[in-house]
């Protein structure tokens, strides 16, 4: 068996929601590394735009698309554009994704909504849209962009938290469905990662020390720091790939260890 050539993406389409910048684009530029066609979308002309400067930077030839994941007539559309201007899709990341941190009594309903809607209703609207073809194809690799918060619950995140919770088993049930058909949906769990969202996190207070929530997360983790959106290159590509034929319904966590740990004894 020549391993190399099962982590191989070559000649396969990939969507990846919301991948024009951070973690999404990450693991398109990944995928086409891997020799896999890059399509995304994301919600307007200029930041598409954007995005594919950045992607051709990196020497990818993406396709980008605007459109709203939480629209399910638009979300059918794009898969028919993407059909005949690419092909079939062959793989599907569930990247895109919103976070409200507001206390729970505190939070509106409206609000609450709307996480649910972007965190887990629009990964079952792209999934929908996507398996028919996979199905007709006779394989398909989907993977949904879970959290820790799929385990664990903490303050100010209660939606984010109910979504990410509902997507881990979404991606249990869509293996549970499909799986008959060479259809493997496993997720990946993010732990804390360094981006331009998490930055204001990670700033040095002025007496040169870190930020309380710096101090929090590197204390907690066995790892010791921040993880990088390249820590998730690796294991996406492993779950888009053959190398992963037999693996389904399950949730990978890229957390640095910070579900195994329980913490350091106080001194």
């Amino acid at each position: 068996m020549d391993i190399a050539k099962q982590f191989s993406l070559e000649g396969k389409i990939a969507l990846i929601t919301g991948a024009s910048h951070g973690i999404g684009m990450a693991i398109a530029n990944a995928f086409a590394s891997a020799g896999a066609t890059i399509c995304f979308n994301c919600s307007s002309e200029s930041s598409k735009a954007r995005a594919i400067e950045a992607y051709k930077a990196n020497g990818v030839d993406a396709h980008g698309y605007v459109c709203d994941v939480c629209d399910e007539e638009a979300v059918k559309a794009l898969v028919a554009q993407i059909k005949e201007e690419v092909g079939v899709i062959d793989i599907l990341v569930n990247n895109a994704g919103i976070i409200k941190r507001i206390p729970m009594l505190d939070m509106s309903a409206e609000d609450f909504r709307k996480v649910i809607d972007v965190d887990l209703n629009a990964p079952f609207i792209v999934s929908k849209a996507v398996i028919p073809g996979m199905i007709e194809k006779g394989h398909g690799k989907i993977i949904n962009i879970c959290s820790m918060m799929s385990e664990l619950g903490r303050e100010t995140v209660s939606a984010y938290a109910a979504a990410k919770g509902g997507l881990k088993m979404l991606t249990r049930n869509i293996c549970s469905e499909y799986g008959e058909y060479n259809i493997q949906c496993n997720g990946i769990g993010p732990g804390y990662i360094a981006t331009s969202q998490t930055a204001p996190l990670r700033e040095r207070q002025p007496d040169g020390s870190r930020h309380p929530f710096d101090q929090f997360i590197v204390s907690k983790t066995p790892a010791a720091r921040w993880g990088e959106a390249e820590d998730l290159m690796g294991p996406a590509v492993f779950l888009a790939s053959d190398a992963s034929n037999f693996v389904n319904g399950h949730i990978l966590y890229v957390d640095g260890g910070i579900l195994a740990y329980i913490g350091k004894q106080p001194q």
